[in-house]
């Protein structure tokens, strides 16, 4: 796979190049930081980032220099190979929804007891100012 993308990555670096662009300037187009963009231009996979990030950076920075993303997909199949996506999911602690639980649902009554204190507050008001002259 590394094989692969660093041919590649001379591909889009002679092709930027050849289009007189810098990696700021690209990364002002794609919004895909420099670092990564830097990193797939020497060929070399990021570790912090996951495969299915730079499958896609891949993808889009293809589309950026004009060059035809669907021969990029059969020339380097690596790459792009779903199998060798993997997909790190973190789940923490919480990130588990409880449904049909007491505490899960809408809180509508401290939303009611509010609304119903205000509402009392405003004809409060209203009465005072009416008992003052002011209206």
């Amino acid at each position: 796979m590394s094989e692969q993308l660093a041919k590649l990555g001379e591909l889009f670096k002679a092709k930027r190049q050849e289009m007189s662009l810098s990696l700021k300037e690209v990364e002002n187009a794609t919004s895909i930081r420099s670092n990564y963009l830097e990193a797939i231009e020497n060929g070399k996979s990021d570790h912090h980032l996951s495969s299915v990030y730079v499958s896609g950076f891949i993808r889009q920075y293809a589309t950026f220099l004009g060059l035809d993303v669907e021969k990029i997909v059969t020339d380097f199949p690596d790459l792009f190979e779903t199998s060798n996506l993997k997909h790190d999911f973190a789940y923490g602690i919480g990130t588990l929804e409880m449904r049909g639980s007491m505490g899960g649902g809408v809180k509508w009554l401290p939303n009611l007891v509010w609304a119903g204190v205000s509402g009392g507050l405003l004809v409060l008001a209203w009465y005072f100012c009416k008992y003052m002259g002011i209206l």
